[in-house]
């Protein structure tokens, strides 16, 4: 398991460039990316994608657009004697109107699957929010470049997680020995599908969200698809999960469409039923667990929307809270109580005749206790400890003895 405060040597970011005589520069190609299903070329390099462009096409979201544009769960990846390392990339970060900056974006150094390194990238565009409207504008920079030297003089195979919560566009990659492809180690290859904490909420770094995570301890290849507040069920995300080679797949399903107000109840069982129809299209067999929503107090038995309270913004405090009416329900307003029920009468129907369909309540992963030592500091979203518990949860769950993704372990 990934674990930076442990076993991260010092920062090698900080070296001089001039440390370095000759750099080989090394085309960005799909060979060198994992988790990523689509490589958009750009004017600066190349965009990596978490949603194909066949999906791209049928989006009209911004939210959904950007969500899918983060590489959460992208990694460079390749084999090489390098002891040195530069990357330069153009990123896009988010910034909120009234609100205090947020933290730069992290690239994680894995080395031999040890963690090596840290380091971010300067300049960049922001794109500026305006909660009170919903609205974005996007304010242009440059392009930056991050370092890693001192390096073991070896033949190694080397990580880098991209940030899980900035848009990169990769321009030009330079070590000074040659890279190679990494052979594919044989290792089953796991589909997610989620929300915000899934994409990653407020991790650590990129190779501490939850996902990520659990897919270290099971010993499988990970593609994030958790779009921050877009898990919503739409078909063209179902094709896309079809569409994309996998051992495993899971889906978490839920809070978004309470988040949204987006469906009532009739609408939901027919709409998750279509959902994995679809996925069982190109995946017949693979076993597939859905997982209800983590405990979200504010939303248990209140239906949406969310609604941000600006309150303390200003101190970078941003909290939500439930806008609905519990008295609602009885119209058919969807709170997690009532999709928990529906998800789980719903998998078990089908599970009759899909032997490998398999259900989770989310509250085995975050719960009442958890949510007392551990609460979600805006009431959403998890923070870099709840991460690596629910990373840790799920590991043993589904990948551990008896799961429904029993794995060989790295």
């Amino acid at each position: 398991m990934n674990d930076w405060l442990d076993d991260a040597p010092g920062d090698p970011a900080t070296a001089s460039a001039a440390q370095v005589a000759d750099w080989i520069t090394t085309p960005l190609t799909a060979g060198l990316l994992r988790g990523a299903l689509d490589l958009e070329h750009t004017e600066h390099g190349v965009l990596p994608h978490r949603l194909p462009a066949r999906a791209r096409a049928q989006c009209t979201d911004w939210l959904l657009a950007m969500a899918e544009a983060q590489a959460s769960g992208v990694r460079l990846v390749f084999r090489t004697r390098a002891t040195a390392i530069e990357l330069d990339a153009l990123r896009t970060k988010n910034a909120y109107q009234g609100a205090p900056p947020r933290p730069d974006g992290l690239y994680d150094l894995l080395v031999d699957g040890r963690p090596a390194g840290q380091a971010s990238v300067t300049g960049g565009n922001v794109l500026m929010v305006d909660l009170t409207t919903g609205s974005a504008e996007s304010r242009p920079g440059p392009a930056g470049t991050l370092r890693f030297t001192g390096l073991p003089d070896r033949v190694k195979d080397v990580e880098i997680w991209l940030p899980h919560n900035e848009i990169t566009q990769l321009v030009a990659l330079r070590t000074d020995a040659p890279v190679e492809p990494l052979p594919d180690a044989g290792h089953k290859k796991w589909l997610h599908h989620g929300s915000s904490i899934s994409h990653g909420s407020d991790a650590a770094s990129p190779s501490t969200t939850w996902p990520a995570l659990a897919a270290s301890l099971g010993g499988v290849e990970l593609t994030n698809l958790g779009l921050s507040g877009s898990a919503l069920l739409d078909p063209f995300i179902a094709r896309a999960l079809r569409d994309t080679p996998a051992d495993l797949i899971s889906v978490k399903i839920g809070i978004n469409l309470v988040n949204a107000d987006l469906m009532r109840l009739r609408a939901f069982g027919p709409a998750v039923h279509g959902f994995l129809d679809t996925i069982r299209e190109g995946h017949p067999s693979t076993p597939l667990l859905v997982v209800s929503p983590l405990l979200c107090p504010i939303h248990e038995d209140t239906p949406g929307p969310s609604a941000p309270d600006f309150s303390n913004l200003s101190a970078g405090k941003l909290q939500f809270r439930a806008a609905g009416d519990p008295a609602e329900r009885a119209g058919g307003k969807l709170t997690l109580n009532v999709i928990r029920d529906e998800l789980a009468r719903l998998v078990k129907q089908r599970a009759a005749d899909d032997p490998n369909l398999h259900y989770l309540d989310g509250r085995d992963l975050y719960g009442e206790a958890d949510f007392a030592e551990l609460p979600l500091p805006d009431q959403l979203h998890a923070d870099a400890a709840t991460h690596r518990r629910i990373g840790e949860r799920f590991a043993a769950l589904a990948f551990g003895s008896g799961g429904p993704f029993t794995a060989k372990r790295a």
